[in-house]
């Protein structure tokens, strides 16, 4: 077996790729069982200190089990389904066959139980094995898990996607579920250092997943990599277009096997284009950006200056200047329906709650349904100011602090989800880049924001600026 192989996808400095891993395993070149083995040896030297899955007895041997079941099934390298082998981490609210969901609740899992989610059978059928459940707060919201922060125990990773980040830092699963009501992918992508996507809201599905507030809810994933995004992306979302002028995704299998079996469609491979021109990225000045903390502010400003020396076009104009009542309204939103989805769950498990969750639902329990109807009108209007700002000044992106700072110190709480707020509000779609770190060794991250359902621009772009971000020498820790 190759050496190495395992953290060739870990963001933590080494160069392989989620696409490299893939096609490995495909070829055979990195025997399936194999990798197990060594993956193995990783998985029991980093979680005991990460605590990133949820706990299983006998979690390998179920691995090797269904990973045999793979070979057999596909005995012909050709005939192999793209992520063949692939670890998946699995956040745990999505419902998973032959897996508990306990949502980092009390309550008894037997009265979580629903379908496998939509985007668990996607992977599945696309040849993932499930390395495991992740741990996640209580219901995706601010209750605490116990898992660290890869780049410093003593930190948050921050949440509701806790497991999911830290597993994909760690270089335990290359590829992790997660979900994203304010800032549940995004900030702890920031804290952890790796890439973080929330696609835009409800292009990729809810169902099987248990919700927190389903007009607010968004799935997504992480990866090591921006390209291993827009490969994820292709596998997950139903009425994926590619770009036209992007070349295939290195190590990609032809269009015939990006899909699962159930969703195979003819279509090119997507990438980021060298011949493509360069975004224009909008930096939105105002009441917003004030958010961000001091550290974070200098950082995010040293990966502006760095991507435009890059040649790209940057353009500061004020935006979301009703900043303040925009998370109002959101927090509205969410306590008026995660009342609604916990309402019979309440009233028999009331006492089994963490108090920050039951708070939230009490909140919630008295805004009426004429006050959350107006709100929702509010999300909409927020879309289109947003994006009449990018047509009027000829934006592609935005770009902003993925956090207000590194991940704070201590596990009792998981960040400050601010910054990812209003683009989860808008639905728009997002991706998260590590853009270097501070004295301490822990990483920022970098926001940008796409238009409204145009997710296959916003990742073909990220290959790009991850590129312009990792080659500037600020990258470097200081």
């Amino acid at each position: 077996m190759e050496k190495g192989i395992l953290t060739q996808h870990s963001p933590a400095g080494l160069t392989g790729t989620l696409a490299s891993l893939a096609q490995a395993l495909r070829t055979g070149a990195l025997p399936l069982l194999a990798y197990l083995e060594a993956l193995q040896a990783r998985v029991e030297a980093r979680e005991p200190q990460l605590l990133a899955l949820v706990p299983e007895e006998g979690r390998f041997d179920r691995l090797r089990r269904q990973a045999q079941a793979l070979l057999d099934r596909y005995p012909e390298p050709g005939a192999r389904p793209p992520l063949f082998g692939v670890p998946l981490g699995v956040k745990d609210v999505f419902h998973a066959q032959g897996f508990e969901t306990r949502a980092g609740s009390q309550l008894p899992p037997e009265r979580l139980r629903g379908p496998e989610a939509e985007s668990v059978a996607r992977l599945k059928g696309a040849g993932a094995l499930i390395l495991g459940k992740t741990v996640t707060t209580e219901f995706a919201y601010f209750a605490s898990g116990p898992t660290r922060n890869p780049h410093h125990p003593e930190h948050t990773p921050g949440g509701s996607s806790s497991g999911s980040a830290a597993a994909v830092a760690a270089g335990m699963a290359p590829v992790a579920l997660g979900t994203q009501t304010i800032g549940s992918i995004t900030r702890p992508a920031a804290f952890c250092g790796v890439v973080g996507t929330k696609p835009s809201f409800g292009r990729l599905s809810t169902l099987g997943v248990i919700p927190l507030a389903p007009s607010l809810d968004h799935i997504g994933f992480f990866t090591a990599e921006a390209s291993a995004a827009g490969l994820i992306a292709s596998l997950l979302i139903p009425d994926w277009r590619p770009e036209p002028a992007g070349p295939p995704w290195p190590g990609t299998p032809s269009a015939s096997l990006r899909r699962p079996a159930a969703a195979n469609a003819p279509s090119k491979d997507v990438g980021a284009s060298p011949t493509r021109p360069k975004p224009v990225l909008g930096v939105p000045e105002g009441p917003y950006l004030a958010h961000t903390a001091a550290e974070g502010l200098e950082a995010f400003e040293e990966a502006c200056d760095r991507l435009s020396k890059a040649g790209y076009r940057l353009q500061r104009l004020p935006a979301m200047a009703d900043f303040e009542q925009i998370v109002e309204r959101h927090q509205r939103i969410l306590a008026a329906e995660a009342a609604r989805v916990h309402a019979a769950w309440f009233v028999e498990f009331g006492d089994r709650y963490h108090p920050k969750t039951a708070d939230l639902i009490r909140r919630g329990q008295g805004i009426s349904a004429e006050a959350l109807a107006q709100d929702l009108r509010g999300r909409a209007a927020l879309r289109q100011e947003l994006l009449a700002l990018m047509e009027e000044n000829g934006l592609d992106l935005w770009i902003s602090p993925a956090a207000p700072g590194a991940a704070p110190h201590g596990l009792d709480s998981t960040g400050d989800p601010i910054m990812n707020l209003p683009w989860t509000h808008s639905g728009l779609p997002t991706i998260g880049l590590p853009c270097g770190f501070n004295r301490a060794g822990l990483p920022f991250g970098l926001q940008l924001t796409g238009r409204w359902r145009a997710d296959e621009a916003l990742l073909a772009w990220a290959v790009d600026l991850e590129r312009a971000l990792q080659e500037a020498p600020a990258m470097e820790r200081t």
